[in-house]
């Protein structure tokens, strides 16, 4: 298969202070949806994954359906804003040309057809953020199978920087989340093999980034929604080769050990 490839990285985290340590966040300034020059070859990589299996990149809890109707609307209003995108009726006109069926009774699925973002859904229960539901087209060696159900920290078990004071940090700002007010966050990390779907689950071995030349990227945004109070982590995926790289921020790949 081709490498799906963006021509450039817009923000290298690890070269700045303030994104380069977890968790690394900051205010969302402007939209925070994203269209780049891999749209088209993206959108046509979703769109094989959602109808070929499903089961694998859609997965949702009974009790996300609320939250899921509202990100719908939610989404389909902010695109409505966005150039290249024909908002109707009952169906959608991408920027790439093609024309996405409106279903909201699967908001998940119709959304996943429509922006780069992988989306997630978190939702308190008890202390904890739950993830209740999504579309993950693009897992960078994590299973949504495996996640779905669990809070933060059982997402995050196999992390070995997701220790228990940056598990509190998260969780805080998870709680402290207010709608309009997004933030975001950027990892950065070289990989072996290009390809956007990679699966993994917790107990299968890491074979995947040793001697890599390409970088693989997640602009990470979180955003609460004002009605149901869910949380949306939404995930762009960039990779590009690390020959589009400065010198400089190859350099500094090196010193941060990415």
């Amino acid at each position: 298969m081709t490498p799906i490839l963006q021509s450039r990285l817009p923000f290298a985290p690890w070269m700045v202070p303030a994104t380069s340590r977890l968790p690394g966040v900051q205010p969302v300034e402007g939209n925070w949806l994203a269209v780049d020059d891999a749209y088209g070859r993206q959108m046509a990589r979703r769109d094989g994954l959602i109808a070929k299996t499903p089961e694998v990149v859609l997965r949702q809890l009974p009790e996300v359906e609320s939250a899921a109707a509202e990100l719908y609307d939610l989404i389909l209003d902010l695109l409505r804003t966005m150039p290249g995108f024909d908002i109707g009726a009952d169906q959608a006109v991408r920027p790439d040309g093609v024309v996405v069926p409106l279903d909201p009774a699967h908001p998940l699925r119709t959304l996943g057809r429509l922006v780069q973002e992988d989306l997630c859904l978190l939702q308190k229960q008890g202390d904890e953020h739950v993830l209740t539901g999504a579309v993950l087209c693009f897992p960078a060696s994590w299973s949504l199978e495996q996640k779905l159900g669990r809070p933060l920290i059982g997402i995050h078990r196999p992390v070995k920087t997701y220790d228990p004071e940056i598990a509190r940090r998260v969780q805080r700002m998870f709680d402290v989340l207010r709608p309009g007010q997004p933030l975001w966050r950027m990892n950065a990390l070289v990989y072996v093999d290009p390809d956007l779907h990679q699966p993994r689950r917790e107990d299968a071995p890491r074979i995947d980034r040793l001697g890599g030349q390409y970088l693989r990227a997640e602009r990470q945004t979180m955003l609460r929604l004002p009605q149901t109070g869910a949380v949306l982590f939404a995930i762009h995926t960039y990779v590009v080769a690390l020959s589009v790289l400065s010198q400089a921020e190859r350099d500094g790949l090196i010193a941060a050990r990415l």
